[in-house]
């Protein structure tokens, strides 16, 4: 972490501009989960502990022009009438983001009408001291997304208007090259809040300098997902447990029955060629021995437990197996770095989440332990969360792809943009 945060530019009397990551679940204006918007609150508060002119706070919320794409053919399909203007109210306007915050910090939060334009600069001219402006969704305006950078940088300038100081603290955006997230960062001195800062040192640790043993847990459905990450990690693992949807690939490569699991059919060479490498380098790649499968994809269908070498013809993998379960676990216990991007089974479904539950549990076990325990964002973070266990481990990360990119070894622009230490 050699970026500048909040804590090495003065901020008193300042205008400071805030990048959150406030995309929050919404149904019906309604916020569904406000981890996110707790997670911002330490670098929200020491802004104002420091007296500035005004703090002004920007995110995304979805994506409105796909989820409205998605919602109108879905009512077509339905027969229903489609109502695109109370669809964007209920999920895609700040207007309950800024109402959840203003709770949240018990002091008042003011929207904007926009993210840019004549009316929100005024607005921004006329706030108080300390006082707090929301703009409205980024997403609102196609510049923020555009694929152009000339557009993004013409988006960056306008809302650089409003600040002095720029704060990036939306680690989850962070692998976005957007007008909020990264072109903003050109026109004013940009620095790092304390949840990027946190972001960034716990998966720096697991990717530059792990302490050793160092396992990697990757699960979720495809190989296609995670074939950058498995690559990168696989010269610094000292073992690499694969679960959840992709271990039937690895055992379609080696020739076997896999009944109805999900398959990557244009991916079994890659898994062939990625048990060859793990051989070669002397990495421990631990594939599950036995699953639970289902005769179809629902809670209470007929389930059983099953060597991985005797899945019946149409029945389907949908979670790891006990026996599995004690492999991972002894291995995660080992450890002394253990990261964990993906879920082992259908863990949405309380029937298939018992081996996803199980290496939570493991996690944190190793933890008390003293390993340093990184849980990726995304379904990763979801799963831990379900099995009650978020605040056993080292750290879970908010984002979800720009954990992914951090662990594949790539470039997040949101970072890149930031100043670097003196």
């Amino acid at each position: 972490m050699n970026k500048q945060t909040v804590k090495d530019v003065a901020l008193s009397g300042k205008r400071v501009l805030m990048r959150v990551d406030f995309n929050v679940p919404m149904k019906n204006g309604i916020v569904q989960d406000d981890t996110r918007i707790r997670a911002a609150l330490p670098t929200i508060k020491y802004i104002l502990e420091q007296k500035p002119k005004y703090l002004v706070l920007m995110s995304h919320l979805g994506d409105p022009k796909k989820d409205t794409q998605k919602a109108k053919e879905k009512a077509g399909k339905d027969g229903k009438l489609f109502d695109e203007k109370a669809f964007i109210e209920g999920k895609h306007k700040m207007k309950p983001v800024a109402e959840r915050l203003s709770q949240l910090l018990g002091e008042p939060v003011k929207l904007a009408p926009a993210a840019i334009g004549a009316e929100t600069k005024a607005m921004a001219d006329a706030l108080h001291d300390g006082e707090i402006l929301m703009l409205e969704n980024t997403r609102f305006h196609k510049e923020e997304t555009s694929k152009e950078a000339t557009d993004r940088a013409r988006m960056g300038k306008e809302l650089a208007v409003y600040g002095d100081v720029f704060v990036n603290d939306a680690f989850g955006s962070a692998h976005r090259t957007h007008a909020s997230t990264e072109a903003v960062a050109h026109f004013l001195p940009a620095v790092a809040g304390f949840l990027m800062e946190k972001e960034l040192a716990y998966l720096s640790k697991a990717t530059l300098n792990p302490v050793k043993p160092y396992v990697a847990i990757l699960g979720g459905a495809k190989i296609s997902g995670k074939i950058d990450v498995i690559q990168n990690l696989m010269g610094k693992v000292d073992a690499l447990l694969i679960g959840g949807g992709m271990m039937f690939t690895f055992y379609k490569a080696q020739g076997m029955e896999i009944g109805k699991s999900l398959l990557e059919e244009d991916k079994i060479e890659l898994a062939k060629q990625l048990l060859t490498d793990a051989k070669a380098k002397n990495i421990k790649l631990l594939l599950p021995v036995d699953c639970v499968v289902a005769d179809k994809f629902d809670n209470n269908a007929p389930m059983k437990t099953v060597s991985v070498s005797a899945i019946p013809t149409g029945w389907a993998g949908v979670d790891i197996g006990p026996e599995t379960v004690k492999l991972f676990s002894n291995e995660i216990k080992r450890a002394k770095t253990v990261v964990w991007n993906g879920p082992m089974g259908v863990f949405e479904m309380p029937n298939f989440a018992k081996g996803t539950n199980a290496v939570a549990q493991a996690l944190a076990d190793a933890t008390k332990l003293g390993a340093i325990t990184i849980v990726g964002g995304g379904d990763s973070a979801s799963a831990i969360a379900q099995a009650g266990l978020e605040k056993q481990v080292s750290h879970v990360s908010t984002g979800g792809g720009a954990s992914l990119e951090f662990l594949e070894g790539k470039t997040l622009p949101g970072v890149a943009a930031l100043m670097e230490k003196k």
